[in-house]
C-alpha cells in the first residue's frame, strides 16, 4: 500500500521528485505506513524519523499535513507555502490544492469538526474550507473562496461566503 500509493503520487506529480508538494506526500505517507509497524521499539525509532522529517517539510515547504489526514492517491500540491490542513479532514482521489489553502475547524467549541472532501476537487489558491462540511465530486472551489456550507457533485463555488454560482453537468 506505502509504495502504490507512492507510485500514485509520483505520477500525479508529473514524475518530479523535486516538487515539494510530492515530498510532502512521502512524508506523509511515511507517517501513516510507521503506524502499521508493530515492534513498539521499531516503530518508536520510525516516529522519531518521521517527526524530524514532518518538521522539515512543515517549515521548508510551508504545508502542515499531519498523518491522521485520511488523503486519496493522487493528490496534488499544485503550490508550496501557507496550506493547513486539519488532522481529521478527509480528502478524496485526484484533488488539487494550491497555495494558502486551510482546511480545518471554524469553531474552538467543535475542535475536532473537519471538512469532508470527495474526489476531483479542484481547490483555488487561498481558499478556506472551514467546519463540518462535504464537498462532493467534481467540485472547483475558486481563489479565496471560504466554504462553510456543503458544497454538491459537479459544483463550482466562489466567493466569501463562497456561493454555489453554477453546477457542471457530467459528460
Amino acid at each position: 500500500m506505502f509504495f502504490s500509493n507512492i507510485r500514485d503520487d509520483l505520477k500525479a506529480n508529473n514524475k518530479s521528485i523535486n516538487q515539494a508538494g510530492f515530498r510532502t506526500l512521502i512524508v506523509y505517507r511515511f507517517g501513516r505506513w510507521r503506524m502499521s509497524i508493530r515492534p513498539r521499539m521499531l516503530r518508536a525509532a520510525l516516529s522519531f524519523l518521521y517527526r524530524i522529517m514532518e518538521r522539515h517539510v512543515r517549515f521548508k515547504y510551508g504545508i502542515e499535513l499531519p498523518y491522521t489526514v485520511v488523503l486519496g492517491k493522487s493528490v496534488v500540491f499544485e503550490h508550496q507555502h501557507g496550506i493547513v490542513i486539519h488532522g481529521n479532514a478527509t480528502i478524496g482521489d485526484d484533488c488539487i490544492i494550491r497555495q494558502g489553502v486551510t482546511i480545518g475547524n471554524k469553531n474552538t467549541e467543535f475542535p475536532h469538526d473537519a471538512p469532508k472532501i470527495g474526489y476531483n476537487v479542484n481547490i483555488g489558491a487561498g481558499a478556506k474550507i472551514l467546519g463540518n462540511v462535504s464537498v462532493g465530486n467534481f467540485v472547483t472551489i475558486g481563489a479565496n473562496a471560504v466554504v462553510t456550507i456543503d458544497l454538491p457533485d459537479y459544483a463550482v463555488a466562489v466567493g466569501v461566503p463562497a456561493k454555489i454560482i453554477k453546477i457542471n453537468t457530467p459528460r
